[in-house]
């Protein structure tokens, strides 16, 4: 028979007459086309039920715009902070400087309070030893003067009467024994000497107030009449103006 002899040899065809034409599609190819349609699929799920909505241009556009309107509201407070900032150092620094001036100005003074305490203290000491002296000149001065002689309450122990040029310049020392307070009077000068007119005449000045404990000094000036020339002066301690006297002594005028 023909059929068995043929020379060509026979191939086996497990495909049969179905046998495609044409390249082969690489499996891992598909693999791979399937594993990005799974991973697009599963993006979009995930877009439309988990993550929020996406914007809209115009959505995008206001976003923007709020958020540069945002920053520029950011960079003026920003701007705000960095002047209050140096604003409040400034302020800082201008009390700092008055406070500093104010210190340096109260040490001056405080110094200058402590200079003047230290002087007036010295003064002080200083009056005090010289009242201290003149105090114990005076005791030696009334023990070396003679007592009055009219031995009143009130003892004029000594007087100095000078014309001054129309007005009577006196100094007296008065002195009291057992003295328990002072005594509170006055003395009154009584001037005799000559007018103008050459007439002899006495005049009495003003009394002067007196204060006695033991011992005063009375040292001062009254007027005297136009062209009147004391002469002699009769020094009276009374208890109140033209009141009893205790106390009298005359003078004349040196």
């Amino acid at each position: 028979m023909a059929l068995f002899r043929s020379n060509k040899p026979v191939v086996f065809d497990p495909y049969g007459s179905r046998r495609r034409s044409g390249f082969p599609v690489p499996r891992w190819l598909m693999l791979v086309v399937a594993g990005a349609a799974l991973g697009a699929g599963g993006l979009h799920y995930v877009q439309q039920n988990h993550l929020p909505p996406r914007l809209t241009p115009a959505e995008s556009q206001a976003l923007l715009s709020r958020a540069g309107t945002l920053e520029a509201e950011v960079e003026r407070l920003q701007a705000a902070l960095d002047k209050a900032t140096a604003d409040g150092k400034a302020a800082l620094d201008g009390l700092a400087a008055q406070a500093k001036a104010a210190e340096i100005s109260a040490s001056r003074q405080i110094e200058a309070a402590r200079a003047e305490i230290a002087s007036l203290t010295q003064e002080r000491d200083e009056s005090k030893a010289a009242a201290d002296t003149m105090r114990k000149d005076i005791a030696l001065f009334e023990r070396i003067l003679p007592p009055d002689p009219r031995g009143g309450t009130i003892g004029v122990r000594g007087a100095r009467m000078t014309d001054g040029g129309g007005k009577l310049d006196y100094h007296v020392l008065l002195t009291r024994d057992a003295a328990t307070k002072p005594f509170d009077g006055v003395v009154e000068l009584v001037v005799a000497g000559r007018r103008a007119n050459g007439r002899n005449e006495s005049v009495t000045l003003d009394p002067v107030a007196v204060s006695i404990g033991s011992y005063e000094h009375l040292q001062g000036s009254l007027p005297l009449p136009d062209g009147f020339a004391p002469r002699q002066v009769t020094i009276r301690v009374l208890d109140q103006p033209g009141g009893r006297q205790l106390g009298m002594r005359v003078y004349n005028v040196g």
